[in-house]
């Protein structure tokens, strides 16, 4: 699938007025992907929750000694799943794959065995999501740059000093979803894609950065020819991952819902929503500026929440087969916002956002913390 190469060697920040700054088995021998009648088994089995309430975790906390912690926090609660990574941010997969997978290069080893991580999810029937994080991917860029977007004679690279790979490239698509099968086959139940966008504030540089623009070259629209890069890979990902038994879901900024479409990233909130099981919008209290007349909305996070949801609902009951809302809710403290914009996130601001999202008829969620550290004693279901 991937001859002719060799791999080798945050969450998000939104606002509305500005671009936003968040035992295996080898690929492919023999499995009909397009068969109807293909069914592919892994060997596990889990149900799907009454409704997932889950948390992130990373590679390093599923390999590591949070795991245990973390696991408790989960079957010690009214929590069902969680979040884990398997592609991450810099672009290494967070296990070793074996030695006959394409991705073996990339692969770091973080989650030492997923076999048994899956078996333990399995005991405790934790609904276990796979994080994959597919168009911001450090490492692809650079040994690949022409599947990236080249400043001068490199490979650019945002403030932060990450790269970004093509979303026009066809061969990026299935290079991420070739890691999501492997995902799916070890007994993931569900592929969540995050970074499916172009850099942020892409529109602003597009036409002083060289990159190839596939088979949209000659499409004259460049907000057009992103949108459609974008929803064209989700649905492609969807349809090559169907005979695998897994739901697909797209993480998306919260913004996105509030209009037609983000012009510079390309994700339009109503074309992913009718191409995935699962819409996550980060929706973060803290990451907002003062669109729903909030002045500081990390202040008020029910009050946030719930004129998010108001919206979503709105926008999500025009589609003809809308997916579930899962939204990201914030459970960390953002001290970056300076003193008067923010207050210290603990038990109650957690259930505020749960309750405004359960009042708008949404009853699934995942709580992020970038390092994994929890509010204790939180209702879940409030």
């Amino acid at each position: 699938m991937f001859s002719g190469f060799t791999i080798v060697q945050g969450k998000e920040i939104f606002e509305v007025s500005s671009q936003p700054h968040r035992e295996h088995s080898s690929q492919g021998k023999n499995v009909p992907e397009d068969s109807s009648r293909f069914k592919f088994d892994s060997g596990f089995t889990f149900e799907y929750p009454d409704a997932v309430r889950g948390l992130y975790v990373t590679g390093h906390s599923a390999g590591g000694e949070k795991f245990n912690s973390l696991v408790e926090t989960v079957t010690n609660t009214d929590l069902n799943a969680m979040v884990i990574d398997v592609k991450d941010d810099h672009g290494n997969l967070t296990y070793i794959p074996d030695k006959q997978s394409p991705y073996h290069e990339i692969g770091k080893p973080y989650i030492q065995d997923p076999k048994n991580l899956l078996k333990e999810l399995e005991k405790k029937q934790i609904y276990p999501i796979a994080r994959v994080v597919v168009f911001k991917d450090s490492v692809l860029a650079k040994n690949k740059p022409e599947w990236s977007f080249m400043d001068g004679e490199k490979v650019w690279a945002n403030g932060r000093g990450e790269s970004f790979v093509n979303p026009f490239v066809k061969q990026v698509w299935d290079y991420n979803i070739g890691i999501a099968i492997e995902a799916a086959k070890m007994g993931f139940q569900e592929i969540q894609f995050d970074y499916v966008r172009f850099p942020e504030g892409f529109e602003k540089r597009d036409s002083e950065l060289k990159y190839s623009r596939g088979h949209y070259e000659g499409n004259q629209d460049n907000v057009q020819n992103r949108v459609a890069a974008v929803t064209d890979f989700v649905k492609y990902a969807r349809g090559k991952l169907k005979p695998y038994g897994v739901k697909v879901s797209v993480d998306i900024f919260g913004y996105s819902a509030t209009l037609k479409e983000a012009p510079g990233i390309g994700q339009n909130f109503s074309k992913i929503s009718e191409n995935v099981d699962v819409i996550s919008s980060m929706i973060y209290p803290s990451h907002w500026s003062s669109y729903f007349g909030i002045k500081a909305p990390d202040k008020e996070p029910y009050r946030l929440v719930e004129e998010y949801a108001k919206l979503e609902k709105k926008k999500l009951s025009e589609l003809g087969t809308p997916p579930v809302s899962r939204p990201w809710i914030q459970d960390f403290t953002a001290s970056w916002l300076g003193e008067g914009n923010y207050i210290q996130y603990g038990k109650s601001e957690v259930e505020a956002q749960i309750k405004a999202l359960n009042d708008q008829g949404i009853n699934e969620f995942l709580l992020w913390n970038a390092s994994n550290r929890y509010t204790e004693n939180v209702d879940y279901t409030p």
